[in-house]
């Protein structure tokens, strides 16, 4: 085989697997491709817990410019629907992300005094919704493949109004039998939630720091397993 058309093959196999947070929609209304969320250049994952690329990408994977100045109106107690691909270029509608790239869906929000600041790092962000392994034997990984690239969670309807950051993320355990394994892939999204709740959501935890290398929906072996824990303090919705 020739070697250049081998390092393609490869390239585009290896970019395939991988996958983007670049989509929001807000009970049903689409919020535009690339709108409102912090869309890295390259799919590729990032797999050290202790860099703050762990927050909102953005660093080894460098931002798609223009960064999207875009706020998401999002009414407490609305459904969000996060899309995932891919690739950024919006052609590839139905496929998300490998089938053999098992693991859990999940997502955070943190409370911020600018939805547009670019200064993450020290944020407290709580955990709203997760999905692990179901008792079929199922991932939240085949759910998302099995609708399109798509997640749905309902923002908590007591929530204290304002700016916030949505955390996305998904990670890919396929590979986590030992640290370095897990493939984090996680966007940000810019949200001004309205409406009369007054909770700040508690617990919280800060990235980096909310996982551990040796936690174990980090570290976990897929092939023997029999229960799986989601990472991160449990979802308070």
């Amino acid at each position: 085989m020739n070697p250049t058309f081998f390092v393609v093959l490869h390239s585009a196999a290896l970019a395939c697997a991988h996958t983007i947070f670049q989509r929001v929609y807000v009970d049903g209304v689409g919020e535009g491709h690339l709108s409102g969320i912090r869309i890295p250049e390259s799919n590729w994952p990032i797999m050290d817990l202790s860099s703050n690329d762990i927050i909102c990408n953005g660093g080894v994977n460098p931002y798609h410019e223009p960064v999207s100045l875009a706020i998401i109106q999002v009414p407490a107690g609305s459904t969000i629907t996060a899309e995932w691909h891919p690739t950024i270029d919006d052609v590839n509608t139905t496929e998300s992300i490998r089938p053999d790239h098992k693991g859990p869906v999940i997502a955070y929000l943190a409370k911020v005094p600018d939805a547009l600041q670019t200064d993450v790092a020290g944020l407290s962000w709580f955990k709203f919704y997760e999905d692990g392994l179901s008792d079929d034997g199922s991932w939240a990984t085949d759910r998302l493949i099995a609708n399109a690239g798509k997640v749905n969670f309902t923002i908590p309807s007591c929530i204290q109004p304002g700016a916030y950051l949505l955390r996305h993320e998904i990670i890919a355990v396929h590979k986590a039998q030992t640290y370095p394994g897990a493939q984090f892939y996680m966007e940000c999204a810019q949200l001004n939630i309205t409406g009369p709740g007054s909770v700040v959501p508690s617990p919280t935890a800060t990235f980096p720091g909310a996982y551990g290398s040796t936690d174990p929906g980090i570290t976990v072996d897929i092939e023997r397993l029999i229960n799986y824990t989601v990472p991160g303090m449990p979802a308070e919705g």
